[in-house]
């Protein structure tokens, strides 16, 4: 068993969240009870996940995809209302860490994804970032884009949106995981002969064609699902909890 406070100042620490400008709060978005036994994880904090762990009566739920993101109308109203509420009633915390966890170097979603593929990270999507949110790296073995189109479809349990420029082969790829399909150019200025992330829109098509890079859109749940298991498996074996994972499978 933790105290709440501790399991925040852990994650903050490790996760070093004050060093970001994000798009939302990280850290404690919903405080519940103060000790915490029962941790479970989902990628986003839908309604369904909030009542996965009301069922499982768990005294928290750490998420990537938390809640109060910027631009959202502030009343606690319809759906956000109806999960807000749940969560209260119940006394369950919602911790949320979006741009921090895509980018911790062992725990990320990136560095995860780039494991799970085989991809050795050489160095980051935008050097000029101090704590990078994607990154380049190169595969260990070349591959055709069918041969990557399979490698991604064993792995993640879904088959990739595929444009084709007609690479040869892949070798050097950049890749950010869920909705950075706006960052194609970076991989494009760093010369890779791919990029991979999870959203695509109508102009990536066209964008990658001009670029000349194979663009590959494995979706976005399904690129960010291990970052928040890595963390709340983390979390259980630093703080000695009893933890479970929420698989809610989405398509996007």
């Amino acid at each position: 068993m933790a105290q709440l406070q501790q399991l925040i100042q852990w994650c903050d620490q490790t996760l070093q969240s004050a060093q970001f400008k994000d798009y939302c709060p990280n850290g404690l978005q919903i405080e519940g009870k103060q000790e915490v036994q029962y941790l479970v994880s989902s990628v986003t904090a839908s309604l369904q996940a909030v009542e996965a762990a009301l069922d499982l009566k768990a005294d928290a739920l750490i998420v990537h995809h938390g809640y109060f993101w910027k631009g959202e109308p502030s009343p606690l109203t319809g759906l956000k209302g109806k999960r807000i509420k749940q969560l209260l009633q119940a006394d369950i915390s919602l911790i949320a860490y979006h741009l921090p966890l895509d980018a911790h170097p062992q725990l990320g979603n990136n560095a995860a994804l780039a494991a799970l593929l085989g991809i050795k990270i050489t160095g980051a999507l935008d050097p000029s970032e101090s704590h990078p949110i994607g990154n380049v790296g190169t595969l260990a073995q070349p591959l055709s884009s069918e041969q990557f189109v399979k490698l991604l479809t064993d792995k993640l349990g879904q088959v990739p949106i595929h444009i084709d420029t007609h690479k040869s082969v892949i070798k050097k790829i950049g890749f950010c995981t869920g909705a950075a399909q706006d960052f194609l150019y970076k991989a494009a200025t760093l010369t890779c002969d791919a990029y991979l992330s999870g959203e695509i829109s109508e102009r990536t098509f066209h964008e990658a064609h001009e670029y000349g890079l194979d663009y590959f859109a494995a979706g976005h749940h399904a690129t960010e699902r291990f970052g928040i298991q890595h963390l709340g498996k983390a979390l259980a074996k630093q703080f000695d909890l009893q933890y479970d994972y929420i698989e809610l499978n989405n398509p996007i």
